[in-house]
């Protein structure tokens, strides 16, 4: 152990604070807070050193953090055959404890350096195994402390997925896998058993997005929300079966949020529904005007959804709040990252405050309410280098756990602390 990582151990110790996981896409309840204390107010004027960095590859999967462990999944672009793998890192000091890699067959485009191919995929850790699904649809349930392959799934052979299309990620519920994929016949979400890779149940016949579903419980129902490239789609976990529907058409890659819920609401992007409190149903608050581009707030970030109000980027680079009652527009900034093509602007409160993560590679702490935009503190947290737009940009969502960043670009992953010193 160095001395950075020995003093951020001390800290712990003084500050008796928990440690949570990051076990899969968006936290430990999906629903991207980081509910960890002990946290730094603002940033050291020096700004902040890394505490470990590993080797990253191509892909846009974010690692996941659980049991001590961090687990990401990446490609190796050689040609003529590229590699998936999936590797564990120590969590305090980033030694590499296993890999399991294999071979995809990627097309052509997909070794481009402006294409950065590889799985978009989050892996998710549940009770000692780690499920990963890759761009081609290979599925494997790996043992989390040795990399041991369980089982595994060719979904591309079993459910006709294209090359490219499986990039939601992984959701457990309970003993099943569900799995976003777009497959066909009438699989564009399946369940599996997740100890045997068995199927449960399959359902939907619509083109997938890079949409994770989510699981609410409204009308005393546990409802699967799926948001495709037809519609938004709330489903019974357990059977599969619909329980309501709301057409909604969109491209495949504009579809890139994860559904928010709070309460009554549900924010697909920048959609807002009430969801019936007597029955398993949903119907349109705002806004009024369904063209699509009314529907996307970003197509690269997902919003942050309060009981007053709603934050979110726009494609233009701003970071605009809405009323959650209505709609309208309270404030918007472009002071958090350039207003040029592309921009991401990951959100994730953290005891009272709000870190954003940018596609400029910097991480804001700062405070957000229906009055306005107060910045804290920025920091430069790791280097954009994949090209877009005649720009570079770091545009995958970073994962916070054990009082630390992790965040990976296509060349490296970063551990970052920004636990509070000790006194």
């Amino acid at each position: 152990m160095n001395a950075p990582q020995f003093i951020l151990a001390l800290s712990f110790l003084a500050l008796s604070v928990r440690a949570d996981d990051w076990p899969q896409w968006r936290g430990p309840q999906r629903d991207g807070v980081w509910r960890e204390q002990g946290i730094m107010e603002s940033f050291p004027s020096e700004g902040l050193k890394p505490l470990w960095q590993g080797e990253a590859g191509g892909g846009w999967s974010s690692p996941v953090i659980a049991a001590g462990r961090v687990f990401l999944h990446d490609s190796v672009l050689t040609k003529p055959t590229a590699h998936e793998r999936v590797r564990a890192f120590d969590a305090v000091n980033g030694k590499l404890l296993w890999t399991y890699a294999y071979d995809v067959d990627y097309p052509e485009w997909a070794f481009g350096a402006d294409q950065n191919g590889g799985p978009t995929s989050t892996p998710t850790v549940a009770e000692g195994k780690v499920y990963t699904l890759g761009a081609n649809g290979a599925l494997a349930c790996l043992a989390a402390a040795t990399g041991e392959v369980l089982w595994k799934k060719d979904l591309a052979r079993e459910y006709a997925v294209q090359s490219f299309t499986t990039r939601a990620s992984p959701l457990v519920d309970g003993d099943r896998l569900i799995l976003y994929i777009g497959g066909k016949p009438g699989a564009c979400l399946v369940a599996l058993d997740r100890h045997t890779g068995r199927e449960v149940w399959k359902a939907l016949d619509e083109p997938a997005t890079n949409s994770s579903p989510i699981i609410l419980t409204a009308a005393g129902r546990r409802q699967l929300i799926v948001w495709t490239a037809s519609s938004i789609s709330a489903l019974d976990p357990v059977t599969g079966t619909t329980l309501w529907r709301e057409p909604l058409t969109t491209t495949s890659y504009d579809c890139n949020a994860t559904p928010v819920w709070r309460g009554e609401r549900l924010l697909v992007s920048g959609l807002m529904l009430k969801l019936d409190d007597e029955k398993p149903g949903a119907s349109v608050l705002w806004p009024e005007n369904r063209a699509p581009l009314k529907r996307v707030l970003s197509n690269t970030s997902t919003p942050l959804l309060t009981d007053a109000a709603v934050f979110s980027a726009t494609n233009k680079g701003d970071l605009v709040c809405l009323d959650a009652r209505t709609g309208q527009q309270l404030w918007r900034t472009d002071k958090v990252t350039d207003r040029q093509s592309g921009p991401s602007i990951h959100l994730t409160p953290n005891d009272g405050a709000v870190f954003l993560f940018t596609n400029k590679g910097e991480l804001i702490r700062a405070r957000l309410s229906a009055a306005g935009y107060e910045e804290i503190s920025r920091v430069k947290v790791i280097e954009p280098v994949y090209p877009f737009g005649g720009r570079k940009v770091a545009w995958t969502p970073p994962a916070f756990a054990n009082h630390c960043i992790f965040v990976r670009n296509e060349r490296e992953l970063i551990c970052v602390s920004l636990a509070v010193k000790a006194p």
